[in-house]
């Protein structure tokens, strides 16, 4: 009796099916993206070209202890109150002659900023700070730069700067985009963000 061959399995279709596979994960697999923190880095300066020199008052001293601790001008202080004690050493207004300040609101006491201009805020981190005290810091600070051009910007423009730059930000926007960058420039003139991060210390 003749040996019968064995029945072949027809493998023309499994191609088909493992492209069909590739591209569904592909579809339905999110990609995570890092997040940074948004930074422009000061223009290159010859080496043999001296520092200014800065006023101690116009310098707010944060340090990060590797315990996640502050201390804020040499007092200790909590994460959540570290943006409103920012705000205020930025909103001074405590100088005089060329370097007052016509749009601050502050006290003007003699020991802290004199302009939003001349303020600087150095941040010191310990190398064992953790991450997200470093982060929350950085959203701290940050937002108290964003919190006195939001109202500068309401005062001049009638809108908040946060909305500006997310308008100019948005590629739907379609309003006079130039006239916007003009606006958004002038405020950042006004009040630049000086935020100097030393170099973690051990």
């Amino acid at each position: 009796m003749a040996r019968r061959s064995a029945p072949e399995v027809n493998a023309g279709s499994m191609a088909d099916i493992a492209f069909l596979l590739l591209i569904f994960f592909l579809v339905t697999t999110t990609i995570e993206t890092d997040s940074g923190i948004s930074r422009k880095l000061p223009p290159w300066q010859p080496e043999e070209q001296e520092p200014p020199v800065i006023k101690q008052r116009n310098i707010f001293q944060v340090l990060v202890n590797s315990n996640n601790e502050l201390l804020v001008e040499d007092e200790e202080m909590e994460i959540g109150e570290l943006r409103e004690a920012a705000f205020k050493f930025l909103d001074n207004g405590g100088g005089t002659g060329e370097e007052a300040c016509s749009f601050c609101q502050g006290p003007g006491s003699p020991e802290s900023s004199v302009n939003p201009q001349k303020a600087i805020i150095s941040l010191v981190n310990n190398r064992g700070t953790e991450y997200g005290t470093y982060i929350a810091v950085q959203n701290e600070l940050v937002a108290a730069y964003n919190e006195l051009r939001d109202r500068e910007a309401n005062r001049l423009y009638g809108t908040s700067y946060t909305k500006m730059e997310a308008d100019y930000n948005d590629p739907n926007y379609n309003g006079d985009k130039d006239a916007l960058k003009e606006k958004i420039e002038a405020i950042k003139d006004m009040i630049p963000q000086k935020l100097s991060e030393a170099e973690p210390k051990g």
